[in-house]
């Protein structure tokens, strides 16, 4: 996750969830958080750059942040990184629930009933880990699993199409 603020983004500028949003509107990114003049990006896809968060021992306190989808998943996430708020275009109606539920402010462009695989022809697999689960450190170990077992299917397929 790069940080604007180490490449001089400077001063702080209006309200830091307005801002969180315009760096993800702005393209080419998944996630923007802002906290006064202290600002994160990612261009990394699905919960990776929560999970490196997390895995780095960070959180996100004081920040508003904004994420290109919110489903269940991240919602969990994000209660173990503790921003004040979460915006996304798009965000599940359980991904607002949790936020809310874990005193996170939550916004978005559309509320949709669930989040869908990037094929589009079933529920996100991130979201399917934790239908069952509403603990976030449950859903951390649940997340993780998912993660590997995604890794290592795309590996093999990958493997496939180069023979």
């Amino acid at each position: 996750m790069s940080s604007a603020a180490e490449q001089g983004s400077g001063e702080p500028r209006g309200d830091d969830l307005e801002r969180a949003r315009e760096l993800l509107l702005g393209g080419g990114r998944t996630l923007a958080a802002v906290c006064g003049d202290q600002s994160l990006m990612s261009g990394a896809r699905g919960v990776r750059p929560l999970l490196s968060l997390i895995g780095e021992g960070k959180d996100l306190e004081g920040f508003s942040v904004a994420d290109k989808v919110v489903g269940k998943a991240p919602a969990l996430l994000y209660a173990t990184l503790r921003p004040k708020a979460v915006y996304a275009p798009v965000m599940s109606k359980d991904g607002a629930r949790v936020l809310r539920a874990h005193g996170i402010q939550a916004s978005c462009g559309e509320l949709v009933p669930r989040i869908l695989n990037r094929g589009r022809d079933g529920q996100c697999p991130m979201d399917a880990s934790v239908n069952d689960v509403e603990d976030p450190q449950s859903a951390l170990e649940a997340i993780w699993a998912c993660a590997r077992r995604m890794a290592v299917a795309n590996a093999a397929r990958d493997s496939a199409v180069r023979r």
